[in-house]
């Protein structure tokens, strides 16, 4: 045997350690009397085991290694359950995940489908309402000729002359025709900055639908990635704090809510965009037609203005034809008054010279015999014709002077008249053919 010398050391169980469970003292044995020997053998039985303790400790290790072994089977069979029933969950949640993800594409396609159904709708009523605004803008500028025809009209028919310058009916006519326009002009102004406005609001409810499209697309395209990532996916990695939750983000109620609330609005546009539309048509149809007939009014009155110019004038012609007649014949009348009254001289003066030669008489032989008196009813009558000539003669000059002022006052309204006939004819009709046609009106 070796010379070594044995020395007990203490009982440590790393098992238990390695367990986090306390450590045991070891067990305290008695001690063996020490036999009674020389001092010689003192070192060789120090370090010895009895028999007991030998089998005391092997035992206690087996013991020791069938309670692990014990606990290694129980962990064993807890751990193979648990990562089964973990593994069946994780599978089961993964899939419930994709299934959701694919639904809420389907969703989110679904809205994002509507989305670009009322953005085409609202882009196409955006066009429609332009294309009207500019139609009413032609429309208005169109109205300017008309405004122009009858202000010049009435401008033209100032200079009338006399008593043609009347209030008439082709007057009355311009003049409404002049406030009608003006208020056209104003409802066109009008109903052009409705369109004007309601295209603003189509803007913005379409940029609105815009942005929630846009932002739908990102999440499509996010929630489509990420329902294609499996288990074998090598670009995927740990991102511990996304499971969090994240502030500011929406419930479901409130994401539809905001598409649905951006929905309506863009339906109400909608509805008052074809609204806008039917009511801008009708303006349009109602200006052109009232201008129109407003038109047609104004041309009949010069026409039948026109046609009692023409009447009045050939009227008032034909009566300075028998004026001048008059005229003629009355100079001629008074052109045999005055040698009717020259012819009575000579007979005058033979009768009077009768008498004054008979004045001479002598005596008794101035007497009122049938010659004297004969003499005497002779200058008698011949004085009492030329009195009557020389009325008749003045009767007739003085007629002749109103015959005159006849003739100078038919020829001044005949002149008048044909002055009128030129403007409403010559000028205000001519004019008028330069009406814009229904087309033009209408804004085409």
């Amino acid at each position: 045997m070796s010379s070594e010398l044995l020395v007990s050391r203490p009982h440590f169980d790393s098992r238990a350690v390695a367990q986090g469970v306390p450590e045991r003292e070891p067990p305290v044995e008695p001690e063996a009397p020490q036999p009674s020997s020389g001092s010689a053998t003192a070192g060789y039985r120090s370090a010895k085991y009895t028999p007991t303790e030998w089998f005391s400790n092997y035992h206690t290790i087996l013991q020791q290694a069938d309670s692990d072994q014990h606990q290694a089977r129980r962990i064993q069979r807890g751990s193979k359950a648990l990562y089964q029933d973990t593994e069946a969950a994780t599978l089961r949640t993964q899939a419930e995940g994709t299934c959701y993800l694919g639904d809420r594409l389907q969703e989110i396609h679904h809205w994002r489908s509507e989305l670009q159904r009322h953005i085409d709708q609202l882009l196409a009523d955006t066009e429609s309402l332009l294309a009207l605004k500019t139609r009413l803008e032609k429309a208005l500028d169109a109205t300017e000729t008309p405004y122009a025809i009858a202000t010049d009209n009435l401008k033209c028919r100032t200079r009338r002359l006399g008593p043609d310058l009347v209030r008439d009916t082709v007057e009355q006519e311009l003049l409404k025709e002049v406030d009608l326009i003006r208020s056209i002009q104003a409802l066109l102004k009008k109903t052009t900055a409705q369109v004007v406005s309601q295209i603003k609001m189509n803007r913005e409810a379409k940029q609105m639908l815009e942005l929630d499209w846009s932002d739908k697309y990102q999440a499509y395209n996010f929630d489509d990635h990420s329902g294609r990532y499996t288990n074998m996916s090598p670009d995927t990695r740990h991102h511990p704090s996304s499971a969090a939750v994240q502030d500011q983000v929406c419930n479901r109620t409130s994401w539809t809510k905001f598409t649905q609330d951006n929905l309506t609005k863009a339906l109400q546009e909608e509805q008052a965009t074809n609204s806008l539309r039917v009511l801008v048509e009708r303006v349009l149809l109602d200006t052109t037609d009232d201008l129109r007939v407003q038109c047609s009014s104004v041309d009949q009155a010069f026409s039948q203005r026109c046609v009692e110019l023409i009447e009045a004038k050939t009227q008032l012609e034909m009566k300075l034809t028998q004026t001048l007649e008059q005229i003629g014949a009355q100079e001629r009348n008074i052109v045999a008054l005055q040698q009717a009254i020259h012819n009575k001289d000579a007979p005058l003066r033979v009768a009077q010279s009768r008498l004054y030669l008979r004045s001479f008489r002598p005596n008794m032989e101035l007497c009122r015999d049938e010659p004297q008196l004969s003499l005497e009813g002779e200058v008698r009558q011949i004085d009492a014709t030329l009195a009557s000539l020389h009325q008749q003669l003045s009767e007739a000059r003085g007629s002749l002077s109103h015959l005159e002022e006849s003739r100078m006052a038919l020829e001044k309204d005949i002149m008048c008249k044909t002055n009128s006939l030129f403007i409403e004819r010559d000028k205000c009709m001519t004019q008028r053919k330069r009406y814009p046609t229904i087309s033009t009106l209408s804004g085409y």
